[in-house]
């Protein structure tokens, strides 16, 4: 069987030297500032043999803020904290995108004074409980957000796309997944809106337009990619109508000439079981452009997407937390270092994060 992760791909004017990607995942070592370190410009460093890095969820605001020691990209010290981190992966080659995230209503008022956290309506999550700075705590219904407060939102966005600029990133990436913000609005299950960001699939998908029209003000389209899950569950989501809602999406993202769209078809992340699943060649059926693959892939189901033409790229996340070598691991067959061990997944310090070896120095000979 051919292996097309390990062959290189033009994305843009970058050439990436292999098909597999770092996906990106919330580790929590920012502290309570917020602010990037050596220790996280370690950790990418040992997982530069990717073709492509995408950083952690990177808060746009404080009032994006749900999860605790997660980065921001907001203040001039998290942006000097981040230049840390690129100007430590410039001798690689490897480009790295910068992750734009907005928790919205997967968030907690301890994150934010005592205000409520805020979404696209006032629907509450109904999940299990959510760590805050002040422990574990209940969801809260949220506030609707203002058409002002949107406004305000997507510049957030515009700001932190500058601000990733100023960091020295790649290109960067808008979190619309996993029951988010940019997830809430077009979603039916938590937007109950009536105005114009309400109701129809058009309406539904106005708050996302207008971020990537703010973002794309900043990058040129090529370097700025987007996250999607149409199959997701995380954070309470799904509604009868995610296939309308996602094929509309993919659709309008089509005329964007972006660098890539990254879509969670895999079900590792759970499955809101509102008809069939949504699979990779629906996608491709609708958008011309590269199309990232992710979500509890194997090299074998990575594989297969590739050589159906139906993902052109697959991001790994998990087996990349224990194996940061995964690529060398992955060509070569060897034996990867198990990776179902959550306990230290958001700990701070370098203990389950940066400690990892990579096989030949792991490996008795």
């Amino acid at each position: 069987m051919p292996h097309k992760l390990f062959e290189p791909l033009q994305m843009g004017d970058f050439e990436l030297k292999n098909r597999i990607v770092l996906a990106p995942m919330t580790r929590g070592r920012a502290g309570a500032e917020r602010i990037p370190n050596e220790l996280m410009a370690e950790y990418y460093l040992q997982r530069a043999s990717a073709g492509l890095l995408i950083t952690e969820a990177t808060v746009v605001s404080a009032q994006g803020n749900g999860w605790v020691g997660s980065p921001g990209i907001y203040t001039d010290k998290m942006v000097e904290g981040w230049q840390i981190v690129t100007r430590k992966l410039k001798t690689t080659g490897t480009p790295i995108f910068l992750q734009l995230w907005h928790c919205g209503r997967a968030s907690h008022s301890d994150f934010h004074d005592g205000a409520l956290p805020v979404s696209a309506s006032a629907v509450k999550l109904n999940g299990d409980q959510i760590h805050t700075p002040r422990g574990k705590k209940d969801y809260e219904t949220p506030r609707a957000l203002t058409v002002d407060e949107i406004r305000v939102t997507v510049n957030d966005y515009r700001t932190a796309a500058a601000n990733a600029k100023e960091a020295g990133f790649s290109g960067v990436e808008v979190h619309s997944a996993n029951g988010y913000l940019i997830n809430q609005f077009l979603d039916s299950k938590t937007n109950l809106r009536t105005d114009k960001y309400g109701g129809s699939l058009e309406n539904k998908y106005r708050f996302l337009k207008e971020v990537m029209a703010a973002v794309l003000e900043i990058w040129p389209s090529k370097r700025v990619g987007i996250r999607l899950s149409p199959n997701g569950v995380f954070n309470d989501m799904g509604s009868p109508d995610y296939r309308k809602t996602f094929l509309y999406t993919i659709k309008e993202l089509n005329k964007l000439d972006l660098a890539y769209v990254h879509i969670m078809d895999g079900l590792a992340f759970g499955f809101h079981e509102k008809g069939e699943p949504m699979t990779l060649a629906e996608f491709r059926a609708e958008y011309d452009g590269i199309i990232m693959g992710n979500c509890g892939y194997t090299k074998e189901t990575a594989e297969e997407r590739l050589l159906a033409g139906h993902a052109d790229l697959a991001a790994f996340g998990r087996p990349f937390i224990t194996n940061p070598d995964l690529p060398e691991r992955l060509k070569n067959d060897w034996p990867l270092t198990p990776f179902e061990d959550m306990s230290l997944w958001y700990t701070p310090g370098p203990q389950g994060y940066t400690d990892y070896a990579p096989f030949t120095s792991s490996s008795s000979e």
